[in-house]
């Protein structure tokens, strides 16, 4: 049985609607086609849009085009959960979990939480309200005291649990905390990352806890962990002059700008509250950009609890939104490993069995801000 795992925060899709959504559908089907996958997971964030209030109501056109695609067309059964309601602070996620399955398998059963018990999949159903009360997911959106310094965030998860022809997963869709300012990120350790390990680690305790039978996880989202501000710059510009540009209050930094001490004192980068530009960006793609693996260290505090397979693919945000620009990262943010898809420990045994692939989709054309990450794999006998 192949499987087809992919996580994708999709705000950049409907801020605008021809260009990307068309590309990206395309590279998706692209995707299906080549795997030929029975069973097909697509956990988005930021469904809707960074303008949700506004961009919310082409949620379901996107998700109908998907459905009644000729691609998808032997997927006869469908679970769509789509977290639309922005109106419902407490409980608003902006996360869309959709899973898919194949005409040619049989035996695909879906948890009830409540009752649990195992039903069987059958039709394609769509579910969009009152997601904090359906008993086949489990959805919450983070308490605020993990998130001090926001009135307000819309980050949380959304877990299924699913029986594969007798194999038993959990599917976690996840998005963490964001790194407020480059400015504070510079100056690590920073608070951001503190605030994303909290919530990570509380999704962890809720999967693992003892409510229920304790099984295998994947748990793939925008984690937003990034890579260590401060000795990324270090290592960038060792050798640069540096330049604090304040406003009134000498207190509050306005601006960095790292220079070369000769060359005519060549700007190599220039730090803002939302700029990080950096002078070369081939350093980040630059054989998947493996030499800044040693700075991505966020996620070593779960290394008991979670696992990932090798990566061999660049930094997965902040691309840019140009429709012709592909390849090239946006100016906005230090190039970090954003998209991924994590698992337990007995997951990643049943993932490295048989073949298995673990890349970015789209990786030369414009799919948004973040390039989706996907993992295809087979379970074996």
């Amino acid at each position: 049985m192949d499987l087809l795992l992919l996580t994708a925060n999709v705000g950049s899709l409907f801020d605008n609607l021809e260009g990307l959504q068309i590309i990206w559908l395309q590279e998706f089907y692209q995707a299906v086609s080549k795997f030929k996958p029975h069973f097909i997971a697509v956990h988005c964030q930021e469904i809707g849009g960074k303008d949700y209030s506004s961009g919310m109501v082409h949620v379901d056109t996107f998700v109908d085009d998907i459905l009644s695609s000729k691609e998808m067309r032997e997927y006869d059964r469908a679970r769509v959960y789509l977290d639309k309601d922005f109106t419902a602070q407490d409980h608003f996620t902006a996360l869309g979990s959709l899973y898919f399955l194949h005409e040619s398998i049989q035996m695909i059963h879906q948890f009830d939480f409540k009752v649990q018990k195992y039903k069987e999949v059958l039709g394609k159903e769509i579910h969009t309200k009152h997601l904090e009360t359906n008993s086949m997911i489990e959805k919450e959106r983070f308490p605020q005291d993990f998130w001090p310094e926001f009135k307000w965030s819309r980050k949380g998860y959304i877990r299924t649990r699913w029986s594969l022809q007798d194999r038993i997963f959990d599917l976690v869709n996840i998005h963490l905390f964001h790194d407020a300012s480059n400015l504070i990120a510079w100056k690590s350790p920073s608070i951001f990352p503190g605030n994303r390990r909290k919530a990570l680690g509380h999704v962890l305790s809720r999967i693992t806890d003892a409510r229920y039978e304790k099984v295998p996880f994947l748990i793939f989202g925008d984690f937003n962990v990034r890579l260590d501000n401060k000795r990324v710059v270090e290592t960038l510009c060792s050798t640069a002059s540096v330049q604090t540009i304040s406003n009134n209050d000498a207190e509050d930094v306005k601006k960095v700008v790292f220079q070369e001490r000769d060359n005519g004192h060549r700007v190599l980068l220039r730090i803002e509250s939302k700029t990080f530009d950096y002078f070369d960006q081939d350093v980040f793609r630059e054989n998947n950009g493996k030499a800044l693996l040693e700075f991505d260290k966020e996620l070593a505090t779960f290394t008991n609890e979670i696992c990932e397979l090798d990566i061999q693919f660049p930094p997965s945000y902040p691309y840019s939104e140009v429709n012709t620009e592909g390849t090239q990262y946006a100016n906005t943010r230090c190039p970090a490993w954003c998209d991924r898809i994590l698992m337990s420990p007995s997951a990643k045994e049943v993932v490295v069995k048989g073949k298995y692939v673990y890349d970015l989709m789209g990786p030369a054309v414009c799919m948004g801000d973040h390039k989706p990450v996907f993992l295809y794999f087979q379970i074996t006998a």
